[in-house]
């Protein structure tokens, strides 16, 4: 007669039901914080996508233009799924819909791996980076949760609410993720995670943390050798070299370079006293209804006793953007840089962004336009 270990398949099925449920909230609040830096990485995958199988450009170019709004709604499923499942919430249901979830991200992070697509999944926004391969173990790890729970829902069988107060809490919950995307849709993320974020000094992150180690391999008659130092005897030969350090020898910050219209190097000077910025990363979806609001900033700004020079960086070729700030009245000097680091500098298009030598003192979306007090202020 066989023995039957109810109670270890309990705990372990409690165990996974758990921790399943709190890495989906956990995953989805995350998204939540940077529903634009989100929609960025679903944007480059749809690209890829549409790429790689022209014949259904038809799809992935509509889910393109549709990518914020996927943004808020995919990592608020995460989050309602995730509560759903940690309330035992028609659970079967849920189960089902969260395989769905899963087998999805499985396939992006699979794809993006095999073929080398894109480099960072985005699974956990830009607060824990993760390599595509690793990203794929992780969606292993996540199913292999889910199969322990799906075939052990005996031991789950309790519903912690139900009925009328059940719904009120899932409707809650629901209106609480989506509220929580929308709102930092509409501002900056709750919490920055990017090289970019106020108080970093950005000319100090463009130096490495430390000088770069180095382990070289050396062979001899069949032997090898492995050292930080070449060996004094010239017998040896050498074959290779490998960097012991190579988080803390590369700089956070390497592509911050900003050229004057003429194409001249100026990110030294754009790094040194006070600069009041502001990033226009694509004038086709830049907000023109704000630059009233900037102009009247930038022009008082000019007068102000802390010395602030107002400059403009796009990343929008010279003669668009010309004609551009032709038509909202704009006034300032202005510069270029790459799109993706604009994308980095500041999650807002226009956005402004604040300059004390090159460190970051404050940050400001469209809709957040400050007063010069407040520029000021954060200047002190």
């Amino acid at each position: 007669m066989p023995i039957s270990l109810p109670q270890p398949m309990r705990q372990v099925t409690r165990l996974c039901w758990a921790l399943l449920g709190i890495l989906f909230i956990f995953s989805g609040l995350v998204k939540l914080n940077d529903p634009v830096g989100t929609a960025y990485k679903l944007e480059e995958y749809f690209e890829v996508f549409s790429g790689d199988v022209p014949a259904l450009s038809w799809l992935f170019d509509p889910l393109h233009n549709a990518s914020r709004f996927l943004s808020v709604a995919l990592s608020s499923l995460e989050v309602i799924l995730g509560v759903a499942l940690l309330l035992r919430w028609y659970l079967r249901q849920t189960l089902l819909a969260l395989l769905a979830l899963l087998v999805f991200f499985a396939f992006l992070t699979f794809y993006s791996a095999a073929f080398n697509k894109v480099t960072d999944c985005g699974c956990f926004g830009d607060f824990i980076k993760l390599k595509p391969w690793t990203s794929f173990v992780k969606d292993l790890f996540l199913l292999g949760l889910w199969l322990v729970v799906f075939f052990n829902q005996k031991h789950l069988r309790h519903s912690f609410l139900r009925g009328t107060a059940a719904l009120m809490a899932m409707t809650f919950a629901s209106a609480l993720a989506i509220g929580i995307g929308v709102r930092a849709l509409g501002h900056l993320p709750y919490f920055d995670f990017l090289p970019y974020k106020v108080g970093n000094s950005i000319p100090q992150l463009m130096k490495p943390a430390e000088a770069p180690r180095y382990r070289y391999t050396f062979e001899r008659g069949g032997k090898t050798l492995e050292a930080e130092q070449f060996p004094t005897d010239s017998t040896w030969q050498y074959k290779s070299m490998t960097v012991l350090n190579p988080l803390q020898s590369t700089p956070a910050i390497t592509d911050f370079v900003i050229t004057d219209p003429e194409g001249n190097d100026i990110t030294k000077q754009v790094l040194t006293g006070n600069k009041l910025i502001l990033i226009v990363q694509n004038t086709n979806k830049a907000d023109r209804e704000r630059f009233p609001e900037f102009n009247k900033l930038f022009e008082e700004a000019s007068k102000s006793r802390k010395h602030i020079d107002v400059l403009t960086i796009t990343s929008t070729a010279a003669g668009k953007f010309d004609s551009f700030r032709h038509d909202v009245n704009l006034a300032t000097p202005y510069a270029f840089a790459d799109a993706t680091v604009l994308k980095s500098v500041i999650r807002a298009n226009p956005g402004l962004l604040v300059l004390h030598n090159g460190t970051v003192v404050a940050k400001y979306h469209y809709h957040d336009i400050p007063a010069l007090y407040q520029v000021e202020k954060a200047l002190q």
